[in-house]
């Protein structure tokens, strides 16, 4: 927390220094009220001057009145300074959760990440505030309001004094003990988002199945998770205030009794009881105001170190320098050497010893059973992750010496489960790159869309729900092929992205790419052999090991699993893929 504090907070110090000032100015104008009011009653009035007597009342309103002015001008200046930190340090953590490895974004969880972008900052941000408002004016308070007493009535005085250090135990004991189990309670809220996340983004498929009470049983045990930690940290953090009062109250009740001593002994002045019964309840209002702060900044504590967990996070992708193997040259577009990788280390291979090299130009079809390894390959293709054996090579250079920017620039891609964003058709296409609309529309047409786009000037410009809700599927996966098309890539990767398309369409759409696109190496992952059946080279996966590699015609001659799939999907025709395609039908 005191680095996030250190870095974030220290620009903001100039500023903090002039409303501290204010701040100052505006208690020591709330301290000075009880004294004068003491001073008026114990030595004014006894002169039965009434011009003294309004002359020290004004002065009791002006102390009133800059007070207000000095306090007011003071905590806005310090919502200022925390809205404006908490908006930066809120700008570096998306940037830096923007630029996470996948494997960091694993190990972190999105719940975790949306939770440390919301909730922790809210607290800090709740924190920044609290700290500037009251960190100046309660301790002044508390130690102006003892000094002062001290020099009203020093007797009494040290019996408000010996109260402070068992309050203070209690306040820094309980501070200690929530510091951790407010850490813990913002786990139980990651969980509670993901369920959440969950079940919104499929509360269709819930309707759909009648699981609404099933998933209603799971929030409601995770909500009573969460609800069972707030209740401990709310009940240790209890324990504060009613101390404080109970410490307090005996204080006061020994400061009257000692006080009415006193005065009946002619030691002391009644204008001087009922100032310290004043500053007793300005050091009352000054320790409440600290136990609550405490309890802010043990909330932020705890997030500010989550938050920072994330800013300071090594980067374990780093860009290498390169160095060329005897092999390594431009002949090759994609070159895969022995490339094993698993997601869980120390866990069962997702790849196997997989090599395979594709030219520039070529086509490539992936084809498998769930779980294969067919999305890990574009994975590691584009450097979302690294292989723990081999090397990824594009145009004869590891994917691993190449600037992110420069090795993203390079693809078009669709993933399997891709994102459509509450924007316009055009600016989901685009994605904030500079394109204009003769651009869209291309990629459009091209993408097999202007189909639904019926008026195409118009429907460009209408706005699509989140995750694409007004869309079909296969509508859906036109406006995300789209997108990867605009940018005339020079290697496309198609995820699994015609699985809703109807035939026509899916062939319609790679004959397109075929005639439009003849530069770009091409990847396609599928589960249609009529999608990949015209590709140059087809890769089979097998448990994320390669089983079969070549052309349709010698993986239905060679590879048992790839003849089954062919044969269970199109029958046991047996003209070849190059005679189909001779005699005009759509690939």
């Amino acid at each position: 927390m005191k680095h996030l504090v250190g870095k974030y907070v220290s620009p903001f110090f100039g500023r903090m220094s002039v409303g501290l000032v204010i701040k100052f100015t505006g208690t020591v104008m709330d301290l000075a009220i009880p004294y004068i009011l003491a001073y008026i009653i114990d030595t004014v009035i006894p002169l039965k001057k009434t011009g003294a007597v309004l002359l020290w009342g004004g002065a009791m309103i002006v102390c009133s009145l800059l007070a207000l002015l000095f306090n007011v001008m003071a905590n806005r200046m310090a919502s200022r300074v925390a809205s404006d930190a908490t908006e930066v340090i809120r700008h570096d953590l998306f940037h830096k959760t923007m630029h996470l490895s996948n494997a960091k974004t694993d190990d972190y969880t999105k719940p975790s990440l949306i939770s440390r972008m919301t909730s922790d900052t809210y607290n800090v941000h709740q924190m920044l505030g609290r700290v500037q408002r009251l960190g100046v004016r309660a301790p002044i308070l508390l130690i102006g309001g003892i000094c002062v007493t001290f020099t009203l009535d020093p007797a009494m005085a040290c019996v408000l004094l010996a109260t402070l250090p068992m309050l203070a135990f209690i306040t820094v004991y309980v501070s200690k003990r929530s510091i951790p189990m407010y850490g813990i309670l913002q786990e139980a809220n990651d969980r509670f988002v993901r369920m959440v996340r969950e079940d919104i983004a499929g509360i269709r498929v819930i309707k759909a199945l009648s699981k609404t009470d099933y998933e209603t049983g799971k929030f409601r045990s995770i909500n009573r998770e969460v609800v069972e930690r707030e209740r401990k940290n709310g009940m240790v953090m209890a324990v504060i205030d009613p101390s404080l009062n109970i410490l307090l109250n005996l204080g006061l009740v020994g400061v009257i009794l000692v006080g009415a001593f006193r005065v009946n002994n002619g030691t002391s002045e009644v204008g001087k009881i009922l100032a310290f019964t004043t500053y007793f309840t300005i050091i009352l209002n000054a320790m409440m105001s600290l136990a609550k702060m405490f309890t802010v900044m043990s909330k932020a504590i705890a997030s500010g170190n989550r938050i920072w967990e994330v800013l300071e996070s090594g980067e374990d992708m780093k860009v290498l320098e390169q160095v060329y193997g005897p092999e390594d040259n431009g002949d090759f577009e994609i070159c895969f050497d022995h490339v094993a990788f698993s997601y869980l280390k120390h866990g069962e291979a997702n790849l196997k010893d997989l090599s395979f090299r594709i030219r520039k130009g070529e086509t490539l079809g992936i084809i498998g059973e769930i779980g294969s390894g067919k999305s890990t390959i574009v994975n590691l293709l584009m450097r979302m992750y690294d292989p723990d054996q081999g090397r990824v090579l594009i145009g004869g250079r590891d994917v691993r010496t190449y600037e992110p920017e420069e090795l993203k620039s390079k693809f078009g891609v669709v993933f399997q489960n891709d994102t459509i964003f509450e924007d316009t058709i055009a600016g989901n296409v685009t994605l904030g790159r500079d394109m204009d609309a003769g651009q869209v529309r291309e990629a459009l047409v091209y993408a097999q869309a202007g189909e639904f786009v019926e008026n195409r000037e118009a429907k460009e410009a209408e706005a699509l729900n989140i995750k694409g809700a007004n869309l079909s599927g296969g509508q859906k996966q036109r406006v995300l092929i789209a997108r990867a098309l605009a940018s005339r890539p020079e290697i496309l990767i198609l995820d699994d992205s015609s699985s809703a398309l109807d035939y026509r369409t899916d062939a319609s759409l790679r004959r397109g790419i075929r005639e439009h696109f003849r530069d770009t190496t091409l990847v396609i992952v599928a589960q249609r052999v009529s999608s990949i059946r015209s590709s140059d080279h087809i890769l089979v996966l097998e448990d994320g090991a390669p089983i079969g590699y070549g052309t349709h015609e010698e993986l239905m001659e060679g590879c048992q699993m790839y003849r089954e799939i062919a044969n269970s999907q199109m029958g046991s025709q047996p003209e070849t893929g190059a005679a189909w395609r001779r005699q005009g039908e759509p690939v």
